[in-house]
């Protein structure tokens, strides 16, 4: 079975497929490893994909902590220890791309490239950092959850996408299963996690990050807004950055030929055309 043992003892779940290149998936806020199903579908199995449930989120239950991101990339260094991966390619989406930036100083040596999705250095804006949701945005969706944790839900899932994205797309009903067959997070765990990310900043981590980078993002994200993604791209040094125009906050489920071939053209740039 595919558990692992952190440092605290706690059994945290993980997928693993493939050989070759490993590449970390990592996903994000109140979703699971299972949003990735149309990279496990779709990439080489040449590539190892390996995705793990944050803790608190998908089978990553039994937890005795809050929920934070030094937890959160104590976890994954956990992960790569456990494993014993190196020369990793880590993709995060979302909180998993603040996950990874936070988990990268702790993992030097074991990665080789990093890819952010659909990210921010710091989910609420500030009188510096204009770019993030307005707090009475982000304390609105936590009294939300507090008053009906799945409709609240529904309504960040339906904020995945913008306006008529979803509608146009040939695999919309595909998408909606996939999004409604998630298993959500205890309503603790939810709240624990969007106080996490209301409370984190990142920008202090970035221009310590020196390995190959790639930014993507939707030029309508409606969460992670893109201005955040640029300011990413301008302070991590050799970034490059590619922006799909008409998408919001999930390129990799409504642009997943497009994304999966980034993910493809990034890991052999590092392993090889073999990978």
């Amino acid at each position: 079975m595919p558990w692992y043992e952190n440092r605290h003892g706690e059994k945290l779940w993980y997928e693993d497929r493939g050989a070759g290149c490993p590449v970390v998936l990592v996903h994000g806020w109140c979703m699971s490893s299972a949003i990735w199903a149309y990279q496990f579908d779709d990439l080489p199995a040449s590539m190892r994909l390996i995705a793990p449930d944050l803790r608190g989120h998908g089978r990553s239950r039994e937890i005795t902590a809050n929920l934070d991101f030094g937890r959160f990339a104590e976890d994954l260094v956990d992960l790569f220890e456990a494993l014993d991966l190196s020369q990793v390619v880590l993709v995060g989406w979302s909180m998993g791309a603040q996950v990874a930036l936070q988990a990268s100083a702790g993992l030097s040596g074991r990665l080789a490239g990093l890819v952010l999705v659909s990210a921010t250095p710091r989910f609420t804006a500030s009188a510096e950092f204009p770019h993030g949701l307005n707090d009475s945005e982000v304390r609105g969706m936590r009294l939300n959850v507090q008053r009906n944790p799945k409709r609240a839900l529904d309504r960040f899932y339906s904020r995945l996408f913008t306006e008529g994205e979803l509608e146009r797309h040939d695999l919309a009903q595909e998408i909606k299963r996939l999004l409604s067959e998630l298993v959500a997070p205890d309503t603790a765990a939810v709240l624990d996690a969007l106080d996490a990310l209301a409370g984190a900043d990142m920008r202090n981590l970035l221009a310590a990050v020196s390995l190959p980078t790639v930014i993507v993002n939707g030029a309508q994200d409606r969460i992670c807004l893109p201005e955040a993604s640029l300011f990413l791209k301008t302070h991590i040094t050799g970034a490059v950055q590619t922006l799909f125009p008409g998408c919001g906050h999930a390129p990799f489920l409504t642009h997943r030929h497009e994304f999966n071939d980034i993910i493809i053209g990034f890991v052999r740039s590092i392993c090889g055309q073999n990978a």
